[in-house]
């Protein structure tokens, strides 16, 4: 990311975001008063059932019901905020950092795509996502989304749950390169947890292809390289690739999945939270959630530079 652009974030904010949060921050006061009456409606309902009910387990219910409403609510209340949140505020943000991409926040990587990267195997029962960015930063075409996919299970009397496969950051990026195979590169928590007999696991997960061992000791402690041809997983993972790769890793917070096929390079960055969210509880009208935006979308785009995408050291054939 330009530093110029960072240092004068807030002289953008003050000129060109300030008077849009005003007039976001007028419905987002009656979006809270309207919660607030909801709340205190629902707490006269439930309260008083404390000193009633004598078995706790019987509150869970009314407690249950009286928490899905007011979800269910605050849903209804905060969807036009939030949607005027991102088209006024979020889509300028996306064209300060970088006029060459497109912010389309109804849209996501699809899941064909998200498959097709073969970093996650489990079945998927249920997709979405939102915040999806488009474009080229210098020579190299990316793209990136929110993703949450999940896997659905059913109990003995037929009850349904679902459970994340991944929630997160999803990035699509040109490497500019047909790769013959395919290489992945996940995180190595096997033998950051069980030592040397952990290394010995990773040699037996076949679904990725064979093990590929690298020569870069810190890159090897937080990652396990997969791969069908070793020497072009090599060539691919070059010491200064691997070690952007470690660095990118630190600089996320996360614990980030590579694959590369066909000529993409896909990185799955997991978060818990939703990242492109606002707030209907606390003022948007303050720089700091504003900045920090500005830093989540960053991250992702900064990905060009962080793994010197636009470096074209080959030429797809």
């Amino acid at each position: 990311m330009d530093l110029q652009k960072s240092k004068q974030l807030y002289p953008f904010y003050q000129k060109e975001l300030v008077p849009e949060i005003e007039i976001l921050e007028e419905d987002r006061k009656k979006i809270v008063k309207k919660m607030t009456i909801i709340g205190v409606v629902l707490a006269v309902l439930v309260i008083p059932l404390f000193f009633i009910v004598e078995e706790l387990d019987t509150m869970i219910f009314p407690i249950v019901i009286a928490a899905v409403i007011f979800g269910g609510a605050l849903h209804y209340f905060s969807k036009d905020y939030a949607c005027e949140f991102k088209e006024n505020v979020l889509q300028k943000i996306v064209n300060y950092i970088d006029p060459n991409l497109s912010y389309i926040p109804t849209m996501c990587i699809s899941e064909g795509q998200f498959m097709h990267s073969g970093i996650f195997r489990k079945g998927i029962d249920r997709y979405n996502g939102d915040d999806f960015v488009e474009g080229t930063v210098g020579s190299t075409k990316i793209e990136f989304s929110e993703i949450h996919a999940e896997y659905e299970t059913r109990d003995s009397k037929g009850r349904r749950s679902h459970h994340t496969i991944f929630k997160g950051l999803f990035f699509v990026g040109d490497f500019n390169k047909h790769f013959k195979t395919d290489t992945y590169v996940l995180p190595d928590q096997a033998e950051r947890f069980l030592g040397s007999i952990g290394g010995m696991l990773q040699g037996v997960n076949k679904q990725y292809g064979e093990l590929v061992k690298m020569e870069d000791p810190v890159f090897e402690k937080e990652f396990v390289v997969y791969g069908e041809d070793q020497i072009e997983a090599r060539y691919i993972l070059s010491p200064a690739l691997m070690e952007r790769i470690t660095k990118f890793r630190k600089k996320s917070g996360a614990r980030i999945s590579l694959s590369f096929k066909g000529s993409k390079v896909y990185i799955a960055i997991p978060f818990a939270k939703n990242l492109f969210e606002p707030s209907v509880f606390s003022t948007i009208l303050d720089f700091k959630p504003v900045k920090e935006f500005f830093d989540d979308f960053a991250l992702m785009i900064d990905i060009v530079e962080d793994l010197n995408l636009n470096t074209r050291i080959w030429t797809k054939k």
